[in-house]
């Protein structure tokens, strides 16, 4: 993932007895020579921060005041965050004798006047809050912390807190450490700190900062960490124990039959994306992602419209928390091919430059990337992204090999199920029959292969959580789509069966079906086990399976005109003149 933007904390980081570090100093004229985006984020006063540091236009912002204040030494802004300290508040330190500075927004003395001043603070009923840093102690507004600051200044550059990596030493860091994508405690510091931290930077004192900070330029990327503090929730084992994917940046696979939970699967992880805040952009063949748009930040772009040009996409991820579903289902395959071969290279593109999108996920996989240009689509280098296929072994060498999470649904062809083994092969003693029960999972249920880190280098079945988000199966694919005669509801007319084998035709026949003939198909619980099996609508399939419960020994006329309301509600049955019937 690209590395964007630094925090650095100053005394006892990068600075020694009030001392800037000349080493760090260079280190940070280098990053911001690559673009890198460096502020200092400090508990000093801002009057003081420059009384020892000098100029501060070796930084692009300073967020000073423990993130109560915030200045930009190119422009000579200042702004203040919160409230003023009130002067109740430093008369009554000032007659009890306390030792103290103030600023806009912060008192600050030593760390044993904490007592003193939380007694203040509760004689004057007043919403503030005590913070400690080494041996001082910062008096702040409740809500105000490094972290509050940082994000601001983020949002203003239009920066993701998923591309900053935050250096600090001491007890106030640890709300900017856990904001940034990677904290970094230096070795020096806090012992819980360190304990909290995803990184270690190495030495013993300030100038051991510098070659750290230089390392990151060369590369910049962010560095790998092997503890991952984010995760992505996909289930429970069959122990009963959580199963999740640690946020990497790390390729994923999901493979599967047609209609088996891949899109479900692939749905659950942007939306978890989505709530920790990464911007994800998910190229979306069949409108299966279109209910996404329901999460803060999320945008649907084509379906009816159509699909946006490259250079509108990009506009609309220029922001770090937005993210963007791009609908084709209402183009051709022949255009939906075309489009997503120019498109894939301009949010390369981006991302080299912005670090946006942070994953990029691409349904119906194989029939854009399945011929000898396809590798030229992708930016490996980068990894994110996140593809669905039902023929895998369709995809580029390359992609497989990159790919460190693969996740399967369903899978019945053994062709399938041979790829998949071999890009596994050498991760851990297998045994090819134990692959079989790829061939058996019902819907709702999936397995880890051994590539997968968390799968501890076995299948590792899980039950797939539910979704934040409904499932929506687009309506032209699903509503007049046959589905064949093997998979058709069959309603047993006298005389004659009857095989329906759309989703409108099996709409129409229960609405014109007579009470007497609806209550077996209800009563058995037939029309969810349908919808579920062949349609894999699971959250249709639980709605309309507690009509059914709910409808025995009443009236069945009732039940079924509820259960076509669903399906309505569900699917925006439309005729062709554009008129519910």
């Amino acid at each position: 993932m690209k590395l964007s933007a630094i925090a650095l904390d100053y005394d006892g980081t990068i600075a020694r007895n009030d001392v800037l570090s000349p080493d760090v100093r260079h280190a940070i004229s280098v990053l911001r020579t690559k673009g890198i985006l460096v502020m200092l984020v400090t508990g000093r006063i801002l009057d003081e921060l420059r009384r020892v540091a000098g100029s501060l236009h070796f930084v692009d912002a300073v967020i000073a005041e423990n993130g109560a204040v915030v200045h930009y030494p190119d422009k000579g802004i200042t702004s203040a965050l919160a409230p003023p300290v009130p002067d109740a508040m430093l008369a009554e330190i000032r007659r009890r004798g306390i030792p103290f500075r103030n600023g806009l927004s912060i008192v600050d003395t030593r760390a044993d006047e904490a007592p003193h001043l939380l007694d203040i603070i509760r004689a004057l009923e007043l919403p503030w809050v005590l913070a400690f840093n080494a041996g001082q102690v910062m008096v702040l507004p409740q809500g105000v912390s490094k972290a509050t600051g940082l994000k601001l200044v983020l949002d203003r550059q239009r920066v993701s807190a998923r591309n900053t990596l935050a250096i600090g030493d001491a007890e106030n860091d640890h709300e900017m450490l856990r904001l940034a994508e990677v904290g970094v405690a230096v070795a020096w510091g806090s012992a819980v700190l360190r304990q909290a931290a995803d990184l270690l930077a190495p030495g013993d004192g300030p100038d051991s900062v510098a070659p750290f900070l230089l390392e990151l330029s060369e590369s910049g990327v962010m560095p790998p960490v092997s503890r991952a503090r984010r995760h992505l929730f996909l289930g429970h084992t069959d122990e009963g124990r959580e199963f999740s994917l640690a946020v990497r940046g790390r390729n994923v696979l999901v493979a599967g039959d047609p209609r088996s939970g891949k899109s479900w699967v692939a749905g659950l992880l942007c939306e978890q994306l989505i709530a920790q805040g990464y911007c994800v952009c998910v190229i979306d063949p069949e409108g299966d992602y279109r209910s996404l748009e329901g999460l803060p930040g999320v945008t649907v772009l084509g379906g009816d419209d159509p699909p946006p040009s490259p250079r509108e996409l990009l506009r609309a991820l220029r922001y770090p928390d937005r993210s963007v579903v791009v609908d084709l289902s209402q183009r051709s395959h022949e255009e939906k091919v075309e489009y997503v071969r120019a498109l894939l290279p301009a949010l390369n593109v981006l991302r080299r430059r912005t670090g946006l999108p942070h994953r990029i996920i691409i349904d119906e996989a194989h029939y854009y990337l399945h011929d000898d240009n396809a590798e030229a689509l992708l930016d490996l280098r980068q990894n994110g992204y996140t593809v669905i296929s039902y023929c895998a072994s369709r995809l580029p060498a390359s992609l497989l090999a990159a790919t460190e999470v693969i996740i399967v649904t369903c899978e019945s062809n053994p062709y399938e199920i041979d790829a998949l083994f071999e890009r596994c092969r050498g991760c851990a003693p297998m045994d090819r029959h134990h692959w079989d029960q790829l061939t058996h999972l019902p819907i709702g249920r999936a397995v880890a292969l051994p590539v997968t880190e968390e799968s501890g280098g076995k299948l590792r079945a899980f039950t797939i959580a539910p979704r934040l988000t409904p499932h929506v199966r687009h309506r032209q694919k699903y509503v007049d789509m046959p589905i064949g005669p093997q998979r058709a509801f069959v309603f047993g007319r006298p005389g004659s069966p009857a095989p329906v084998q759309t989703l409108r035709a099996f709409v129409v026949t229960v609405e014109g079906m007579a009470p007497a003939l609806l209550g077996p198909y209800i009563v058995r619980g037939d029309f969810s086990r349908w919808i579920e099996d062949v349609f894999g609508d699971r959250a249709l399939a639980h709605e309309i399976r507690g009509l059914e419960q709910g409808g025995r020994g009443a009236d069945h006329l009732e039940i079924g005109r509820e259960i076509v309301a669903a399906i309505r509600a569900r699917y925006d049955l439309l005729d062709e003149e554009g008129v519910q019937p």
